[in-house]
């Protein structure tokens, strides 16, 4: 089977500055080999700073690599047209982490939502306030809700807009750049159960962006880890998980227990 996207020797590398003559450029990625199949929710994990924010952005086409290429379909990027760049447009989204930071907070939840319809579809104004309300019914939001501000949203709430947006032009990966992790426990757990709820409807792949292995576990069927802007570890979710690498022992040994009373007793993460 085809890959839906494909990393290849990716590298990628940002210039530095020095006070005194050239500082190095610094690695960001280095030869990165990724693949994610149709329907698949794959996790990248990895502390603060090993890159996968980055091989994220360049998933997304948002950034191009140093060296190696991003495929989709199995043709890369840098060699798609405009059909077929509108075409991988509307069948790979994002949602990020900071929900007020991703939406203008002048605009209505109809126009945040309806955005992506109007640059990715043909429908026109009535359809698009249709689809408007369809969307956040399916996101567990209320279809009075499109006419509110983001500020008269909660968190969580304003997240499943996002979410909406996401999907409104029917994508067939969502990118979720640590996406639950501005939400508490409960939240964070609804909103992993409504994207588990997404994938059993619409057949959407997710590529799910953390640091909590926790969330992982509930969630994605592989793992991989990143360290160093490298691959690490390249596995499917199963308890106990056995990772070999130091980083991602690392990882598995900082999670923390839902209840205090679990502290004691053996983890299985």
């Amino acid at each position: 089977m085809t890959p839906l996207i494909e990393a290849r020797g990716i590298g990628r590398s940002y210039r530095s500055f020095a006070l005194v003559g050239r500082a190095a450029p610094k690695v960001v990625l280095d030869g990165i080999d990724l693949t994610i199949q149709p329907g698949e929710t794959l996790g990248l994990l990895g502390r603060s700073g090993c890159g996968k924010s980055t091989l994220g952005r360049l998933i997304l086409g948002l950034e191009k690599p140093d060296r190696g290429d991003i495929r989709f379909k199995g043709r890369p990027l840098s060699t798609l047209d405009s059909a077929d760049l509108l075409a991988f447009r509307r069948a790979v989204q994002v949602v990020f982490q900071d929900s007020l930071e991703a939406v203008n907070p002048r605009h209505s939840v109809e126009r945040i939502v309806a955005e992506p319809l109007r640059h990715l579809t043909d429908l026109d104004e009535r359809q698009r306030a249709a689809r408007v309300r369809e969307l956040l019914v399916e996101v567990g939001l209320a279809p009075d809700d499109a006419e509110k501000l983001p500020v008269q949203m909660s968190g969580g709430q304003l997240q499943r807009v996002c979410i909406a947006r996401a999907l409104a032009p029917q994508p067939e990966l969502i990118v979720l750049d640590e996406a639950v992790s501005n939400l508490d426990l409960v939240l964070q757990i609804q909103t992993i159960d409504l994207f588990k709820e997404i994938q059993a409807a619409r057949g959407t792949a997710f590529l799910f962006v953390t640091h909590d292995l926790r969330l992982v576990h509930r969630f994605c069927e592989r793992v991989v880890v990143m360290d160093g802007g490298r691959i690490v570890e390249d596995v499917p979710v199963i308890r106990p998980l056995h990772f070999t690498h130091p980083a991602a022992r690392a990882l598995q040994g900082a999670v923390l227990p839902a209840r205090p009373a679990q502290r004691h007793e053996q983890r299985t993460y």
